[in-house]
C-alpha cells in the first residue's frame, strides 16, 4: 500500500511563505491525481490543490492565486508551495490521491500562520 508524509509546515507570520513536501513510500506515476488537504479544528476536512499525472492543476478558490501544487514522479513526491499565507490558512495539512485512499492518510504537517 501507498504510505505518505508530509513535511516542511512550521509557524510563519502572515504574508510569509512556506513549502510542503509529501514522499510516497512507491512511486505516484500509476495515481493519476494527487491532491493536497488541509483540516482546522472543529472544520471539515477540505482539498486545497489537485495535480494530474500530466501537470493540470486546480485550486480552492481561497488559496488561488497563492499557493502552487507540483509534482516530481521520479522522486515520489508532491509539494505545495504557500505564499501570502493568511491566518485563515491554519491548519494541517495532508496530501493524498484524488479521490483518497483511507489507508494512506499520513501524520500530517502543521502550519500555523500568526503574528
Amino acid at each position: 500500500q501507498v504510505q505518505l508524509v508530509e513535511s516542511g509546515g512550521g509557524l510563519v507570520q502572515p504574508g510569509g511563505s512556506l513549502r510542503l513536501s509529501c514522499a510516497a513510500s512507491r512511486t505516484i506515476f500509476s495515481i493519476n491525481t494527487m491532491g493536497w488537504y488541509r483540516q482546522a479544528p472543529g472544520k471539515q476536512r477540505e482539498r486545497v490543490a489537485l495535480i494530474t499525472r500530466g501537470g493540470s492543476t486546480n485550486y480552492a478558490d481561497s488559496v488561488k492565486g497563492r499557493f502552487t501544487i507540483s509534482r516530481d514522479n521520479a522522486k515520489n513526491t508532491v509539494y505545495l508551495q504557500m505564499n501570502s499565507l493568511k491566518p485563515e490558512d491554519t491548519a494541517v495539512y495532508y496530501c493524498n490521491a484524488v479521490p483518497v485512499i483511507s489507508r494512506s492518510w499520513g501524520q500530517g504537517t502543521q502550519v500555523t500562520v500568526s503574528s
